[in-house]
């Protein structure tokens, strides 16, 4: 196996991902007034980095956990990042250049931590999946 696969088995991945929302959400906005060429395309980012972000801690700790606490540190990460998706509003509304603060972002954000941990845990749930070849073994 090669150390780049071996990589997504890490927690890096996901620790990666929390870092590049920062980053992307902390950059000052662009003043302009002109409409986006895909509806509510500002809306969809918001969901897919949320959902994204659920599904790599989902997939990191899924690598870790027993099957009994699963569930709950699933809804623990979609709870931890709708959180975080909320307070990165705030922090945009007062701490970032030409962004706006608006409830529809903490809603997609929410929506796509909501879709990532349905993904995750329908994916996922009651297998144990890792590294060393045991992919799709069912662990109940």
């Amino acid at each position: 196996m090669n150390n780049i696969y071996k990589l997504f088995y890490t927690r890096w991945p996901a620790v990666a991902w929390t870092l590049g929302i920062f980053i992307l959400l902390s950059a000052p906005g662009e003043d302009s007034s002109s409409e986006a060429v895909i509806p509510y395309f500002d809306k969809w980012v918001h969901a897919i980095l949320c959902g994204v972000h659920v599904w790599f801690w989902c997939f990191y700790l899924n690598t870790r956990l027993r099957n009994g606490k699963r569930k709950q540190l699933f809804l623990l990460v979609f709870l931890i990042t709708c959180i975080y998706g909320v307070l990165m509003e705030y922090y945009q509304k007062f701490f970032v250049r030409n962004r706006d603060f608006e409830y529809a972002d903490m809603i997609a954000d929410i929506t796509g931590a909501a879709a990532g941990w349905l993904i995750a845990y329908l994916k996922i749930k009651g297998k144990k999946i890792g590294p060393h070849g045991n992919e799709g073994r069912n662990q109940n």
